[in-house]
């Protein structure tokens, strides 16, 4: 029987020897019944009236007030025995615990305004900063090299806007196999195998070739390089002569002295730069009526349509040996060249893949030279005034011609004259051409 008052052992009172107490005495007390201790808060340290070391303490009363109290007399678990936690789904009072209802609480609804209002902010922030990015990376493109502030005795400007566009024959950045490939040869410098003057205005627009072999004086002109004035001596020769002798700023300065048309821009374009913006858009469409060859540009087609890659492209727009015409019929042949391609441009399949766009843009405008006073915007309203010139919204022609002299195609002055006041005052025109 155990005689510890209230959890005390009975060396307190009369220091007999017990177990556990240094004693030698080899029987072991009875064994004692100790009520199950739960964890809690930690007790009071202890007080005045702690038992000495090796004592068994007085347990809490949990009847009392100061233990759990009835709580443990009825079975109540924390959860920490059985791995529960509180606030989880199945933890007490939970709705899947016990006490709780079985189901989840409503979730609230979903505010669809909101999620619209942030969606659209995204989206155009999104989209301001790819076209802003776009911008400046086509404008960093465009090669400004042709300053026409050294062509002097400008004719005065009119209304609208008038482009020179011209082809040359550069092969600058070309490899021999390229070369070969596209039938360029190898000749030094650079000459023009098409010029082409568009007029942009309120009354339409208007894009008139300028065959290479026109008849044209060379004007006193100021050297692009040197400086130096060249004093005119009525030298009459091929248009694109004057393109080879002094470059760009020569070519402007000839054509405003033979036409009296004041030219706005300059946009050029070489072989290679030509043929990577047929091949980026995937081939352009072409229906001939009928079938040519010529050596000289490499040009082998069959009548009916077809598509025609960089390469076939570059030899459709300079052939002009098949033809009885040469260069008026070779004119012709670009102007419907560019209409296919600015149809092919201007495509959905083309504006809407940025897979087809970007390369296009880059490779177009990687190989236009212009004047420095281009910006992207006119560069814009130059290509949507030729793509509705060659789609029918407006008039292309060639310069009117009125005979040949020397091999040289020689103008008809008064309908030259007739064709630029109409230029000039942004009129509808009337004048038509070869």
């Amino acid at each position: 029987m155990n005689d510890w008052p209230d959890g005390w052992d009975d060396s307190r009172n009369n220091g007999g020897n017990r177990y556990g107490r240094g004693s030698a005495g080899a029987q072991p007390e009875s064994a004692r019944v100790m009520r199950q201790v739960r964890r809690g808060p930690a007790s009071p340290g202890p007080g005045p009236g702690a038992p000495p070391y090796g004592g068994v303490p007085q347990q809490p009363n949990y009847g009392d007030g100061q233990g759990y109290g009835d709580d443990y007399d009825n079975g109540y678990d924390s959860g920490y025995n059985t791995g529960q936690v509180y606030g989880s789904p199945n933890g007490p009072g939970g709705p899947q615990g016990p006490g709780g209802t079985g189901t989840r609480g409503p979730r609230p609804a979903p505010n669809w305004r909101r999620r619209i209002k942030w969606t659209a902010i995204t989206l155009v922030t999104l989209l301001v900063v790819v076209s802003v990015g776009t911008y400046f990376w086509a404008d960093s493109k465009l090669h400004r090299d042709v300053d026409l502030s050294k062509v002097i005795d400008r004719p005065d400007g009119g209304k609208g806007t008038n482009y020179l566009i011209v082809g040359s024959d550069s092969r600058a950045g070309m490899s021999a196999e390229e070369k070969k490939k596209l039938h360029t040869g190898s000749a030094e410098g650079k000459r023009t195998d098409s010029m082409m003057i568009l007029h942009t205005g309120d009354n339409g627009s208007t894009l008139v070739s300028l065959p290479r072999d026109s008849d044209v004086e060379i004007p006193t002109y100021k050297g692009s390089d040197s400086g130096k004035t060249y004093q005119g001596t009525g030298r009459h020769v091929k248009l694109n002569a004057a393109y080879a002798e002094d470059g760009p700023e020569l070519l402007v300065r000839t054509v405003e002295f033979n036409t009296g048309l004041r030219i706005d821009h300059y946009v050029e374009i070489g072989f290679g730069g030509f043929a990577k913006i047929v091949d980026a858009v995937g081939g352009v469409d072409m229906t001939l009526d009928k079938g040519f060859k010529d050596k000289y540009s490499g040009a082998d087609f069959k009548a009916g349509k077809q598509t025609l890659n960089g390469e076939q492209a570059l030899a459709f727009v300079r052939t002009r040996h098949a033809f009885a015409a040469s260069d008026l019929e070779r004119t012709k042949n670009q102007q419907k060249f560019l209409a296919a391609l600015a149809h092919q441009v201007a495509t959905p399949t083309t504006v809407l893949n940025p897979f087809t766009l970007y390369p296009t843009m880059g490779a177009g405008l990687d190989s236009l030279t212009v004047d420095k006073d281009m910006s992207l915007w006119d560069l814009a309203d130059m290509f949507w005034a030729m793509k509705g010139v060659t789609g029918g919204d407006g008039k292309s022609m060639n310069m009117p011609i009125s005979g040949s002299t020397g091999g040289n195609l020689v103008w008809d002055k008064t309908k030259v004259k007739a064709l630029v006041d109409e230029l000039k005052n942004d009129d509808k025109v009337t004048v038509s051409g070869n």
